[in-house]
This record gives structure tokens, C-alpha cells and sequence, in this order.
């Protein structure tokens, strides 16, 4: 008969030291598990190396102080073009004609936008004309920091206007 000889027993140490499987570290930097499903960046909508945008929408912050268009118009008209630069494949015509609509509709909400935006920074500066109808006691000049400043808005908005 053949005597079978037990293997060394592991010591403490060695039973202690991690598998090459467990060595590998498992979690994300926020510490979750990657092996996890739920864990996946697009359960997340986090971008991972494959996609370029979430899966989840994220909101998106409110236009910024002193836009031309409220973040809501600007996305409507962006849609807009995406959608005719998708249909172009069915209709190229229809597609074009859209891509007109939405860009003469920018330019009719930018130009009342500049032309508001003008009708509040004359109104910082240039005294305001009598009613008919009232005395025509003169109307008080502004200072030179009201000039200054008005000044500086009026570069702000050409200069956000000549780099469009």
C-alpha cells in the first residue's frame, strides 16, 4: 500500500496573504465596489472610457449673468438643429430648411436681445427726455464713475458680440 503523506500545513502567514484575485484592488476613488453592477458608470451616469456623456442627464446650470438667451431658448434652438442635422438622411431638403428656420430665429432673439440690452445701458447713462406735457426742468447728468461704468458695458457687450 501506499502511504499518503498530508502536505505541509500553511502556516498563519501564508494563509493570510492575499490571492492574486484579491490583490487587485476593487474599489473606485469614492470606494465602491467596482465588481458591482450597480456600480457601473453608466448606473452612475458618470462618462467611463467608452462613452463620451452620461447616460443620466445632468442638469444644466442657468445662463450665465448677462447672457443674451436664457439657457432654455438656447437649448430649444440647439434640439432644434440637431434634429434637422439627423433628418437630413430622409429629407436633405426639409433638413436645410429647418437649419434656415432656426438660424433666422437666433438672429431675430439676438438682435432684440442686443437691442434690450442697449435700451438699459442708455438708460444708465442718458438722461432721460421730459414727458410731453411737463415742465422741461433739466434732467440731472451723470457723474463721470456712472460714464466710466457705462462705458465698460458697452465694451463688454461689442466685444461678446464681435467674437460670435
Amino acid at each position: 500500500m501506499t502511504e499518503v503523506t498530508p502536505k505541509a500545513s500553511k502556516t498563519p502567514e501564508a494563509s493570510e496573504a492575499p490571492k492574486a484575485s484579491e490583490a487587485r484592488d476593487v474599489r473606485d476613488a469614492e470606494g465602491r465596489d467596482v465588481r458591482d453592477v450597480r456600480n457601473a458608470p453608466e448606473a452612475l451616469g458618470k462618462p467611463d472610457d467608452l462613452t463620451e456623456k452620461p447616460a443620466i442627464a445632468s442638469h444644466k446650470p442657468p445662463a450665465a449673468p448677462g447672457a443674451l438667451l436664457p439657457r432654455e431658448e438656447g437649448d430649444k434652438l440647439t434640439a432644434r438643429l440637431e434634429h434637422a442635422v439627423v433628418g437630413f438622411v430622409d429629407g436633405p431638403r426639409d433638413a436645410v430648411e429647418e437649419a434656415d428656420a432656426v438660424l433666422q430665429e437666433l438672429a431675430a432673439r439676438l438682435t432684440d436681445a442686443v437691442q434690450s440690452r442697449r435700451r438699459t445701458l442708455r438708460g444708465s447713462w442718458q438722461p432721460a427726455a421730459p414727458a410731453e406735457g411737463t415742465s422741461a426742468e433739466p434732467a440731472a447728468t451723470p457723474d463721470t464713475e456712472q460714464l466710466r461704468l457705462a462705458l465698460r458695458d458697452y465694451r463688454e457687450l461689442t466685444e461678446r458680440l464681435l467674437h460670435i
